[in-house]
């Protein structure tokens, strides 16, 4: 990756595995588009006792994201597993620490999207893709979904939404990303490095 190139930022917090392996399909998908780079971060865990500090980089994964790997991104792909129909905390609490972005415009009209797991078929997918928007449309975002030209979207039996890819992982959380989620998380990476590339044109003709 190149420290000129423009990169999408895949930002996603991720507990049992199944966030994370979405989140690299997506930088998969970022890959195919020529002119641009994925860019992987996590964010760290929130513990409820105040004197826990995890260390600056984790034991293994994606490094922790800065503010800086936000403000200078091309496009955005949020990953989150869900809590009771929203995201997890740390990625929210990561979002929450971002009203200097916001002041200063520092996201209007870059792409986003988003993509989620949860533990069963009903257990809140939707919603929670349709609440971790919200911040990013607050942020002057372009929100960027799975159009229905995916034809997974049709056919799958688990995870996928118009709204962004999903995926259900099951109560214990071993079940693993389906091949129909795996090309759904793909394209919608490949989706929002597209458009990121079309925002950067329009940009820079004017």
């Amino acid at each position: 990756m190149s420290a000129s190139r423009p990169y999408i930022l895949v930002l996603y917090y991720s507990r049992s595995g199944a966030t994370r392996t979405l989140a690299e399909q997506m930088v998969a998908g970022i890959e195919t588009v020529a002119g641009i780079d994925a860019r992987l971060r996590t964010v760290p865990p929130v513990s409820s006792t105040c004197e826990a500090v995890d260390p600056d980089i984790p034991a293994e994964g994606a490094v922790y994201a800065t503010l800086d790997d936000l403000r200078h991104c091309a496009g955005l792909a949020l990953g989150s597993p869900t809590r009771f129909g929203n995201m997890a905390a740390p990625l929210k609490y990561y979002l929450d620490s971002t009203s200097e972005l916001w002041i200063n415009g520092a996201l209007i009209d870059k792409p986003a999207t988003a993509f989620t797991s949860t533990g069963s078929l009903h257990g809140g997918q939707e919603a929670t893709l349709l609440t971790m928007l919200v911040p990013l449309l607050h942020q002057g975002m372009v929100y960027a979904g799975v159009p229905y030209s995916e034809s997974g979207l049709m056919e799958t039996t688990s995870g996928g939404t118009p709204y962004g890819t999903s995926h259900v992982a099951g109560a214990a959380s071993d079940r693993s990303v389906d091949d129909t989620e795996r090309t759904l998380a793909h394209a919608q990476g490949k989706r929002v490095a597209r458009l990121a590339m079309a925002l950067l044109t329009m940009r820079e003709d004017k």
